[in-house]
């Protein structure tokens, strides 16, 4: 890795102000010494005593040279030659030790901060910048004009000594860690190559050597590189399919060698307390919460990464609505007009606000599809085998978990299950293939609030694969136990993420019928929408407006007083445009007609709304007023 990509992540990481990275230009002689004096007492006293379980001689070395410098510096502050004027020559020498010492520090940060196992993977190009700032060290003391600054004998001999032992320093790797590193990367081959390396090898890597000693130790290593896997650069090696493996694999070993027993205390301290979020992990219910509805596709109810423009003008995740079009339908899913053609144009403008909203928020941005030039899609890369199998054997633990764990197991399980099924479709179908819908039903009648969040939801992110929607509305019970949370869920959260797995269940055409028919569920859905917050609000009108879409919910929705419900959402901004849309739809039918007609503000507020709307944003309008009028 190049010695400016590192210093690039370590700046990104720790964020020094810009001045760090100067060198003073206007400071007396004496005021630039005082000032490396204070960098240079930093450095010693943060890292002098500081145990470092990774880099530790080149550590050591480096900060034995910025002793010597802390001597050399103090010693001409206190002597003749600190209230003097000192040599250009060496002037110039102090002001680039000044940026030494701070590329020092940063380094030194980095190496004590970072976690071990990115330390770990890094240990040659660490190594390399360890030995650049000691060939920038030499050659400040080469040019330092010693015998022109007044120094006592044994600083002398101290700066003389710092100049010998620079010229010889040499790249140091240490042999040991370097093994270590070798050991890691061997673990991962026998994942890529479909096998699960021994549980006594890994506990003794993680546990002996690594001192990796407790499950709250182990995800600190894993959000280490998974904050890496964010701020990865191209010319920095691993790559992300490698660092995703190396993921995949810890996290496997969390369970394997730690169990449920650290997070099962921290449930039973705070049972109401939401799992802490972090970069990559960020699951489709909690996206809502944050993620400006704009850069969210109405299909997957995710962020979009490859946002495509088809023939209503209506924008869609490339992958959604291109999976919407392969099953058959030729109407827009939002506005359920006719598509005048399946071309997909790729909406540029919205994926480069997507990619400055992440970038400012630090939200990771999977990208998109490859495209030709006519806006085909070419396959993304496929996940490494080796991440597969280390998720797959992950979700046979939390699966056995599941099956056989205390409550507080149990209920972690279901939360580590939601977070997988999030990372890729691969996960969710052999998480749902290995029987997990089963037991997340059964928690969705859990006394414990995050229990019955943590399995709704991990249903809500199984059911984006569509093979999965089948499973889940196969398992007897499980609709009722969905609809039952949305009913009387115990939070918020929970509710809405029932209402938004509804949603994408009825995505299927067949099962729009069942779920209307379900006890509750569009009642619900129709209270959700009129009493909910703006994001709960959202999942039940994109549900409403996907069960409208069957000619035979009709009735349905008119008893249920969905009607009703969607006439009052046309004055809310954030889901009018969908409630007019599925209002278009009821309208069809002279039953859903005379209903909406009855409502006493529908034709005023779809006018109010048709003044309000741009030109693009007016199409659902227009069509329920057509529809009324004929």
């Amino acid at each position: 890795m190049a010695s400016g990509a590192i210093f690039s992540s370590l700046r990104r990481r720790r964020s020094p102000t810009l001045e760090a990275f100067l060198a003073p230009v206007d400071l007396s002689d004496v005021a630039l010494v005082q000032t490396l004096i204070s960098v240079a007492n930093e450095i010693v006293s943060c890292f002098s005593k500081r145990s470092f379980f990774f880099q530790r001689k080149n550590s050591r070395s480096l900060i034995r040279k910025v002793e010597v410098f802390q001597l050399l510096l103090e010693y001409l502050r206190d002597s003749q030659s600190g209230s003097s004027c000192l040599p250009p020559t060496a002037v110039l020498c102090l002001k680039e030790l000044y940026l030494l010492l701070y590329r020092s520090k940063i380094l030194l940060d980095y190496c004590a901060q970072s976690s071990k196992l990115w330390l770990l993977l890094q240990n040659h190009s660490i190594s390399a910048h360890f030995h650049d700032l000691n060939q920038e060290i030499s050659t400040i003391m080469d040019v330092f004009p010693v015998k022109d600054v007044l120094l006592s004998k044994d600083v002398r001999e101290q700066v003389e000594l710092l100049q010998k032992q620079s010229r010889r320093a040499k790249l140091f790797i240490d042999m040991k860690d370097d093994a270590l590193r070798l050991r890691f990367f061997s673990f991962l081959d026998e994942f890529e190559n479909g096998g699960i390396p021994d549980s006594a090898e890994l506990g003794s890597f993680y546990v002996e050597k690594l001192q990796i000693v407790d499950a709250a130790s182990c995800r600190t290593e894993i959000e280490g590189l998974e904050e890496q896997i964010v701020n990865h650069e191209g010319d920095i090696e691993p790559t992300i399919s490698v660092l995703n493996g190396l993921v995949a694999m810890t996290r496997y070993c969390r369970f394997l060698l730690f169990g449920f027993e650290e997070d099962e205390l921290g449930f039973e301290r705070g049972s109401h307390k939401k799992p802490k979020r972090r970069l990559i992990t960020q699951e489709i219910a909690e996206t809502f919460l944050t993620v400006p509805k704009d850069f969210c596709c109405p299909i997957s109810l995710d962020l979009m990464r490859d946002p495509v423009i088809i023939s209503t003008g209506q924008t869609y995740d490339r992958s959604s609505i291109s999976r919407w079009m392969e099953e058959g339908h030729t109407t827009c899913p939002k506005t359920g007009q006719m598509l005048a053609h399946t071309r997909l144009v790729p909406n540029r403008a919205l994926r480069n606000l997507i990619v400055q909203w992440c970038t400012a928020h630090g939200v990771p941005l999977e990208p998109p599809e490859v495209t030709d030039a006519m806006g085909e899609a070419f396959p993304s890369a496929c996940p490494s085998k080796a991440a597969l199998e280390a998720n797959r054997a992950t979700a046979t633990l939390l699966i056995q978990q599941l099956a056989g764990g205390s409550q507080a197991g149990k209920t972690v399980a279901a939360r580590e299950i939601r977070l997988l099924a999030k990372t890729g479709k691969e996960n969710r179908a052999f998480i749902a293939e290995a029987g997990a819908i089963p037991y997340l039903r059964n928690l969705l009648s859990s006394p414990n609030a995050v229990a019955q969040e943590n399995s709704v939801t991990a249903l809500l992110n199984l059911s984006i694969f569509d093979k999965n929607k089948s499973r889940i509305m196969d398992e007897e019970g499980c609709l009722g136990s969905i609809v039952d949370v949305l009913r009387f869920g115990h939070t918020t959260e929970a509710k809405e993420n029932a209402a938004a797995t509804l949603f994408s269940l009825s995505a299927v055409h067949d099962y729009k019928k069942i779920i209307a028919g379900e006890i509750g569920a569009v009642e619900a859905l129709a209270g959700l929408l009129q009493e909910g917050t703006p994001r709960g609000k959202k999942d039940a009108v994109t549900a409403l407006f996907n069960l409208s879409t069957h000619t035979e919910n009709c009735v349905r929705m008119i008893e249920a007083g969905a009607v009703t419900a969607l006439v009052g959402a046309l004055g809310n901004e954030g889901v009018a445009e969908e409630a007019a849309g599925a209002l278009a739809l009821i309208v069809r039918q002279p039953i859903g007609a005379k209903a909406v007609v009855n409502e006493e503000s529908a034709v005023a507020g779809l006018i109010g709304l048709m003044i309000r709307r741009p030109p693009r944003g007016k199409e659902n309008v227009v069509a329920a007023l057509l529809e009324l009028c004929r």
